[in-house]
């Protein structure tokens, strides 16, 4: 591969880690053609974008990179397979329907701004919530003490208005 070539990619990879908040890297070796393809089109469905890499150009990108992926250097053996994501733990539940089968295997994670290395992070980071689902439970969380005060409230006039009617049907 020309320098050239390698530049390129590594400046490509470079903007796929500023463009996608979350990503991870898989180990891919032993799956075939057909697995390969099954994997790529359910990343597809679940908006991922699946890139394999080639180790050392990775590595030249997260030297590049503004964050410090160092822990994550580790994990740069063998065949690698990066998982771009916009949700953290999207990735994560889609490897999980692999685990029986052991392929593909979690090398290491950034997600939610910190680093995961090795497979054994996997429930930890499908357990993660995106923004979005943390920022509905705080709303729920909020709405429901108001949901409270306008319940009593309701009850409170349907109360009184229960005396008012039976006042005003009593004989005088």
């Amino acid at each position: 591969m020309k320098k050239e070539v390698k530049d390129t990619v590594i400046v490509e990879l470079g903007q796929k880690m500023k463009e996608y908040a979350h990503f991870y890297l898989v180990d891919v070796t032993g799956l075939n053609a057909e697995a390969t393809s099954n994997l790529r089109r359910k990343c597809f469905q679940k908006e991922i974008k699946m890139v394999v890499v080639k180790n050392n150009l990775l590595h030249k990108a997260f030297e590049a990179s503004d964050v410090d992926y160092e822990p994550i250097y580790t994990a740069l053996k063998g065949n690698t397979a990066v998982l771009f994501s916009n949700t953290a733990n999207v990735p994560a539940k889609l490897l999980k329907e692999y685990v029986k089968e052991g392929i593909p295997a979690l090398k290491a994670a950034y997600a939610e701004e910190s680093i995961y290395v090795g497979a054994d992070k996997l429930d930890e980071l499908a357990a993660l919530k995106s923004k979005n689902e943390v920022i509905a439970e705080i709303v729920a969380l909020l709405q429901s003490p108001t949901k409270n005060v306008v319940s009593a409230l309701q009850s409170g006039a349907n109360t009184i208005h229960g005396v008012l009617k039976t006042l005003g049907e009593r004989p005088e």
